[in-house]
């Protein structure tokens, strides 16, 4: 067991409530395994408690944070300087403290692209995606796509308005068309079936009594399909595509690479990918 002793350097993840979160197993077993002197904390802190934290984090010299739900959009105005991805998803989840000031980023979309091809999955450029759900992550997820080259994506969503708010948003910051739809369109098989890509951002995929919100037969054996819900670790959605035969890519994966990149801006050393998942495959499950 790693000794605490002055010389530590303290990272952790703020949110509240805190008490769900495995990023403390997952990066300090990866500490252990490097054998350097960091400690990752979970820090309960109430939304009202919000502006006097990010000072007090500062005063004690924390190296950084991921942040969680409520605090990824409200600690934007208490930082320095945000990254490209936070400009186009509105949300935080990992600050940097460095020389008195703090960086925030969003290693969501980028540890979604990394779970992508760890899988070996490369998608041809002028390919469609159609992403379900319109909350933050499918935000973060589209963000990430319009990155290698699609042509078009759709976004489903139960309240049709909310799909077609999000693609607007998002439209005239890259060359891929954008476009919202209901979960109720006539077209959605057809978009589905089109498809290169299948994304689930939805959180019914954690109910495994639940059938998907889209058909099996949809499905060609050619699309591959990647639900970034991790409990359970193979949804509905992954369990019906597989049985189509196409390729699938687990939550956890995602979950496991956003982690990875933020503990390589905060240590500046290449992550042990493999012990970060072994340790939070061991926590969630």
């Amino acid at each position: 067991m790693m000794q605490i002793t002055g010389k530590t350097k303290i990272v952790g993840v703020i949110g509240d409530p805190i008490e769900h979160s495995r990023s403390p197993q997952m990066h300090n077993a990866a500490f252990a395994e490097l054998g350097i002197n960091y400690v990752y904390v979970p820090f309960r802190i109430h939304p009202d408690a919000l502006p006097a934290a990010i000072e007090g984090f500062k005063a004690i010299n924390v190296v950084g944070l991921n942040v969680t739900i409520p605090h990824k959009q409200a600690v934007i105005p208490f930082l320095d300087e945000i990254s490209r991805e936070v400009e186009l998803t509105g949300a935080v989840n990992t600050l940097t403290f460095e020389n008195g000031r703090i960086k925030g980023d969003n290693t969501d979309g980028l540890g979604f692209l990394e779970g992508m091809r760890e899988t070996g999955l490369e998608l041809p450029h002028g390919e469609s995606a159609l992403v379900i759900g319109a909350g933050g992550s499918a935000r973060a997820v589209i963000v990430a796509l319009t990155s290698i080259g699609l042509e078009t994506i759709f976004v489903a969503n139960r309240t049709k308005s909310k799909a077609v708010k999000l693609a607007e948003d998002l439209s005239d910051t890259s060359g891929t068309a954008i476009h919202g739809i209901g979960l109720d369109d006539p077209q959605l098989a057809d978009r589905v079936n089109r498809a290169a890509l299948v994304v689930n951002t939805a959180s019914v995929g954690m109910d495994i009594s639940k059938p998907p919100l889209i058909h099996a037969e949809w499905l060609r054996p050619q699309t591959a399909v990647y639900d970034i819900v991790y409990t359970p670790p193979e949804t509905r959605l992954l369990s019906v595509a597989a049985e189509r035969g196409c390729h699938t890519i687990q939550g956890l994966s995602m979950l496991v690479y956003q982690g990875a990149i933020a503990f390589e801006k905060w240590t500046h050393v290449t992550p042990p990918v493999k012990t970060m998942k072994d340790a939070l495959q061991q926590a969630l499950y």
